[in-house]
C-alpha cells in the first residue's frame, strides 16, 4: 500500500500544537508529527509552508439543483426585474426550445420588489416551459406552459394566477418540472457541484433528498455516481414523513433532512406565533402532531436518523414540544439517549427551545450564510418579521452555550458552496453577540457534519482517522496558524488538494508538484 509523506508546512492536528508533517498510509493517517522525526514514505509532498486541514462537511445541500445553477440560469445575480427577465430569454435561446429550470430569484433586492409574473415569464421564453426557483426554493414562478401540465395544480393550496406559486402547488409543478430532465443532464449537474465542492476543499457532502424536492431516481443517481466516481462522499437524506422503507432502499441514514415542517420567510410560509409584518399570515405548518410523533419512533425504532426542516418559532416549538414529547413518552424507557436527531436551519429558537433541542440530542443543522444575506437591522427578516424579531434569530452562540451540536452548510443553491465564507458568517454575525468563535465554527463545519451524521471519530487529523484532509495555500494565513483570519471581507486560502479517504478528488495544476 503507498503511503504518503506531506512535510514542510503547518497541520492542524487533533489534540496537540500544530505539526508540520502528516503520514498517509492507503485510506487512513498514520502518524502526525513533525519534519525532523518523520517516518519515510514511498511519496514525498512539500508542502511549501502550506496549511493541512480536515475537509469541510457541508453538512446540508441539493447536488442537482446546485450543478444547474452554476450551469445554468442563475438569478441570484439579477439586480432587477428587468435583468432576470433578459437572462431568462438568452438562457432560452440559448437552450433552442427546451425546458428552462432556473434560480435564484429575489425580489427584495430588485427595485421593482416583485416577481416576474406568469405572463412577463411567456412573453421572455416564446411560451416555453420554464420553473424559476425563489432563492429560498419555497417557491417559484412557472410559465404557462408548464403550469399546462399540471391541471390539478389550480386547486392546490399556494396555486395564484400571478404565476408565483407556493406550497403544495409549488410542490407538484417542481415535480413536474424536474421530469423535464434527462439523466444525462442531471449527472452533469451532479459532476459539476461536486467537482465544485471538491475545489474549495469539501470532502462530504450531505444530500437532502425527497419526494417533493428532488424525487427518489434523482438521489439513486446521485449515491450511484459517487460510488463509481472520485469526489467528495455523499451521506444522503431522505425526507419523506413515514418513509422508513424507501429511506432504507436508498442508501439514506436517515428519513430526515428536508422534511417540511414549515417553508421559509422569504416565502412567508415559515410558521410563525405572531404574524409577518409585510403580510397578514402566520405562514404554513404542513405536518400533523399524531403523524410526527409517530415518524419520529419509528425512525428511532427501525435505527435511522428522524429530522425535520423547520424555521419558525412556531414549527420548531410543534416539534420540540409537541411532537418529539409524543414520541419520548411512547417510547417510554426504549428512548435511546444517544441518538442524534436533526433539525434544518433552526433559525427561530429561544432559550426554551435551545434548552428542549439539547435535552432531545437534537443537532442543528445550520446555515450562517442566511444570516449574512438576510439578516441584520435593514435584511430581509427584519422586512418580514420586524426587527425585534430579526435580531433574535439564528443565535448560534447561544445554541452553542447550551451544549446544541452545530452542524453548518449552505443549503446550496439558495446560497453557495463557501466554507471559509460559512465560517466568516458564523464568526461575523449580524447581531451582535450571536456569533461564534472561529475555532467553534471550524469544528462545526467539519467534525460537527459528521457527527451530525452519526459518524464519530471523524473530522480531525489523528493516526488512525479517515484520510480526508484539504491543503491550503499559506499565503494567506499567518506562520504557524492553523485557520485564516477570517476578515470580513477578506479572501479565502487557495485550496491546492483536496483528498478523501486517502484519494486526491482535487488539485490545483502545479501546485503541489
Amino acid at each position: 500500500m503507498n503511503t504518503v509523506l506531506y512535510r514542510g508546512g503547518t497541520v492542524r492536528a487533533e489534540g496537540a500544537a500544530p505539526a508540520t508533517a502528516m503520514l498517509v498510509d492507503g485510506s487512513v493517517i498514520a502518524w502526525v508529527g513533525r519534519d525532523d522525526v518523520a517516518p519515510a514514505a514511498d511519496t514525498v509532498v512539500d508542502l511549501a509552508g502550506a496549511l493541512v486541514t480536515p475537509a469541510f462537511v457541508d453538512a446540508h445541500v441539493h447536488c442537482t439543483a446546485t450543478g444547474l445553477a452554476l450551469d445554468g440560469l442563475d438569478l441570484s445575480t439579477a439586480g432587477t426585474l428587468a435583468e432576470a427577465l433578459r437572462l431568462l430569454e438568452t438562457q432560452v435561446r440559448k437552450d433552442r426550445g427546451a425546458a428552462v429550470l432556473g434560480h435564484g430569484w429575489d425580489e427584495t433586492r430588485w427595485p421593482e420588489g416583485r416577481p416576474p409574473t406568469r405572463q412577463e415569464v411567456d412573453r421572455a421564453s416564446y411560451g416555453g416551459v420554464v420553473y424559476l426557483s425563489r432563492i429560498d426554493s419555497h417557491s417559484a414562478v412557472v410559465s404557462s406552459a408548464l403550469l399546462a401540465a399540471v391541471p390539478g395544480a389550480r386547486g392546490l393550496p399556494g396555486f395564484d394566477e400571478s404565476g408565483w406559486l407556493r406550497q403544495a402547488a409549488h410542490h407538484a409543478v417542481r415535480r413536474v418540472a424536474r421530469e423535464t430532465l434527462s439523466a444525462g443532464q442531471r449527472a452533469v449537474a451532479q459532476r459539476t457541484t461536486r467537482r465544485r465542492a471538491a475545489e474549495l476543499g469539501i470532502g462530504c457532502l450531505h444530500e437532502m433528498g425527497g419526494p417533493d424536492i428532488s424525487g427518489a431516481e434523482d438521489l439513486r443517481a446521485l449515491l450511484t455516481l459517487a460510488s463509481e466516481e472520485p469526489g467528495p462522499e455523499i451521506i444522503a437524506y431522505w425526507g419523506a414523513l413515514g418513509g422508513i422503507d424507501a429511506a432504507r432502499g436508498l442508501g439514506a441514514v436517515g428519513a430526515a433532512g428536508d422534511l417540511f415542517v414549515d417553508g421559509s420567510i422569504g416565502s412567508h410560509t415559515a410558521s410563525v406565533h405572531r404574524p409577518y409584518v409585510d403580510k397578514d399570515t402566520c405562514g404554513e405548518r404542513y405536518l400533523e402532531r399524531a403523524a410526527t410523533a409517530k415518524h419520529i419512533v419509528a425512525c428511532l425504532e427501525s435505527g435511522l436518523q428522524a429530522g425535520f426542516h423547520a424555521i419558525g418559532d412556531a414549527a420548531i416549538g410543534f416539534l420540540v414540544n409537541e411532537c418529539y414529547a409524543d414520541a419520548a413518552l411512547a417510547m417510554g424507557e426504549r428512548w435511546p439517549s444517544r441518538t442524534r436527531h436533526r433539525m434544518e436551519h433552526a433559525e427561530m429558537v429561544d432559550d426554551q427551545l435551545i434548552a428542549r433541542m439539547a435535552e432531545l440530542g437534537i443537532v442543528a443543522s445550520v446555515q450562517p450564510a442566511f444570516d449574512a444575506a438576510w439578516g441584520g437591522r435593514s435584511g430581509m427578516y427584519a422586512r418580514r418579521l420586524g426587527v425585534e424579531r430579526a435580531l433574535t434569530m439564528n443565535p448560534l452562540a447561544a445554541m452553542q452555550a447550551a451544549g446544541v451540536v452545530l452542524a453548518l452548510g449552505s443549503d446550496s443553491p439558495v446560497t453557495p458552496l463557501d466554507p471559509w465564507g460559512t465560517v466568516r458568517a458564523a464568526v461575523h454575525h449580524r447581531t451582535p453577540g450571536a456569533g461564534i468563535t472561529a475555532e467553534q465554527a471550524f469544528a462545526a463545519h467539519t467534525t460537527g457534519g459528521w457527527r451530525a451524521a452519526g459518524r464519530t471519530g471523524e473530522g480531525a487529523l489523528a493516526p488512525g482517522a479517515p484520510a480526508t484532509f484539504a491543503v491550503w495555500a499559506g499565503d494567506a494565513i499567518a506562520a504557524g496558524a492553523t485557520l485564516p483570519a477570517l476578515e470580513p471581507h477578506g479572501e479565502p486560502p487557495a485550496c491546492l488538494r483536496t483528498v478523501v479517504r486517502g484519494v486526491p478528488i482535487h488539485d490545483l495544476e502545479g501546485a503541489l508538484g
